[in-house]
């Protein structure tokens, strides 16, 4: 087998020499590419490795972005004072940096207002234009249209 590592001359060795000089340095012998011919080895702190390779795993996790989506719903005949309580709210949601998920929700027959679903969820737009970005323009699926803003990216 090729054993490599450091203070080691890298090379191809029977097995038990290889083990031999692992045990000889205090250190395992990890078999790293084991379809290789002949299978590549490597004399290393083996438990090291390990807390090294969960570090760099928390690292990684660490930087990921969570992508927080709130949803706030509209009726078709939605009043002034209630689309202005729910504009502060928003305004909020994406000064946090969350998504906003902003629906109309058609029920029975309201589903003929449609038209006027989609000027309030354009209106809506138009009242975030300064903190937030349209990512999908109002659409229908279903008894409900729904339009999502994303926060803009702070300089």
């Amino acid at each position: 087998m090729r054993v490599v590592g450091e203070g080691i001359e890298p090379g191809v060795y029977p097995i038990q020499e290889a083990i031999e000089l692992a045990d000889n340095q205090g250190l395992d012998l990890v078999e790293i590419s084991p379809k290789a011919v002949p299978p590549v080895c490597k004399i290393i702190d083996y438990k090291k490795f390990l807390y090294e390779q969960k570090k760099k795993q928390k690292e990684l996790k660490s930087k990921q972005v969570k992508v927080v989506v709130k949803e706030i719903r509209f009726g078709p005949n939605t009043d002034d004072h209630d689309f202005n309580f729910k504009l502060n709210h928003a305004k909020k949601f994406l000064a946090d940096g969350s998504k906003v998920k902003a629906y109309v929700f058609f029920k029975g027959r309201t589903i003929v207002f449609k038209e006027r679903g989609e000027i309030l969820l354009l209106k809506f737009a138009q009242e975030l234009v300064e903190i937030g970005l349209v990512e999908q323009m109002p659409k229908l699926e279903g008894k409900k249209m729904i339009m999502m803003i994303q926060p803009l990216k702070k300089k």
